[in-house]
């Protein structure tokens, strides 16, 4: 009879020791909260750091297309210049130089918007993608939908490049109907 008392006794200790040994594992709210602000802290200083990743690449991208710009000018072989008076010849018109108005379907208030994006040249706007284009139309809301930018970058290029008679005859057989 000793040896069943005995036992139990045992049994209700080790019970006792293991739930508070087991109880004591087990982090408190206090704990989970702050191990939950220190891997805010962390994840802050990891955001900040990323930001300046992000400033330091932007700052080392544009000084490398800085470089690539200053390279391209130096290694060019053709230099386009502007001659109003050859323009004038071949399109019937006084031209001033960069005028984006030249561009068949671009008139004051697109060409407004393209100055709003920093494109203010025919060499920029040579450079302009399509799409880019698209989107300089879509800022200006719904009236602009119905023009085509596709032959815009295109048609800067000529003018930019000095190609006037080029340039006279696509835009006489692509008036689009304007006579």
């Amino acid at each position: 009879m000793w040896y069943w008392i005995v036992l139990a006794i045992t049994g209700i200790i080790s019970g006792v020791l293991g739930y508070f040994f087991g109880k004591s594992d087990t982090p408190s709210l206090q704990e989970k909260s702050f191990e939950i602000n220190s891997l805010e802290i962390q994840n802050a200083k990891l955001k900040s750091d990323l930001e300046t990743c992000r400033k330091r690449l932007d700052s080392y991208t544009t000084t490398s297309k800085e470089l690539q710009l200053d390279k391209d000018i130096l290694t060019r072989k053709e230099s386009f210049s502007f001659d109003a008076q050859h323009a004038k010849a071949a399109l019937g018109k006084t031209i001033k130089e960069n005028d984006l108005k030249l561009v068949e379907g671009i008139g004051p208030k697109i060409e407004g918007l393209f100055h709003n994006f920093g494109i203010k040249t025919w060499k920029e706007l040579a450079e302009t993608s399509a799409d880019k284009c698209q989107e300089v139309l879509d800022s200006g809301g719904k009236r602009y939908r119905i023009h085509d930018p596709a032959s815009w970058p295109m048609q800067a290029k000529m003018a930019y490049e000095g190609h006037w008679e080029q340039l006279f005859e696509w835009q006489e057989k692509h008036r689009a109907g304007k006579y």
